[in-house]
C-alpha cells in the first residue's frame, strides 16, 4: 500500500485532486481507498483546530491510512506543519502551491512551506495533471 498526502492550504484545491486521482487510479485496476479531513473530522466530531487537534486529526488520517489493504490510500488535509506531515508519514506528498493566502489566517500563520514533496502544483488543473502524477506514482 502507497500512502499519499494532497496537503496545501484551505482551497487550494486538494479534494478536487484527490477526487481526479482515486479516479483514474480505480481506471487503471488499482484499489484505492480516500480519507478527506473534513470528512473524518465530521464523523469523529472534532472541530478543534488548535495544536494538539491538529495533532490528534494528522494521527487519525494516518491511523485510518494504515488500516487499509488497498494499493493507495489518498488523504487530502492542510498538514499546515513539518510536525504533522511527520506524523502522517505519507509515501508520497503533494504540495498544492495555488493559494498563498486561505480564509483562515490562523492556519496561513502557521503553514509551512514542506521541505519536501515528491510533485508540486501550482495550477488548480487537476484533469490535467492527474496523468502526470499518476506516472510517477506507479
Amino acid at each position: 500500500m502507497k500512502k499519499i498526502l494532497i496537503m496545501g492550504l484551505p482551497g487550494s484545491g486538494k479534494t478536487t485532486l484527490a477526487e481526479e486521482l482515486k479516479s483514474q487510479l480505480q481506471l487503471k485496476g488499482k484499489t484505492v481507498a480516500w480519507f478527506n479531513a473534513d470528512y473524518v473530522r465530521h464523523i469523529n466530531n472534532d472541530w478543534v483546530f488548535s495544536s494538539e487537534g491538529r495533532i490528534r486529526q494528522a494521527t487519525r488520517m494516518k491511523e485510518l491510512a494504515n488500516g487499509m489493504m488497498t494499493d493507495y490510500v489518498i488523504c487530502d488535509f492542510v498538514a499546515p506543519t513539518e510536525e504533522i506531515r511527520n506524523i502522517f508519514d505519507a509515501d508520497f506528498i503533494i504540495w498544492m502551491n495555488t493559494e498563498k493566502n486561505s480564509e483562515y489566517q490562523d492556519t496561513d500563520k502557521i503553514f509551512e512551506k514542506p521541505s519536501k514533496a515528491d510533485y508540486t502544483i501550482t495550477a488548480k488543473e487537476a484533469k490535467i495533471l492527474t496523468p502526470y502524477i499518476i506516472k510517477a506514482l506507479i
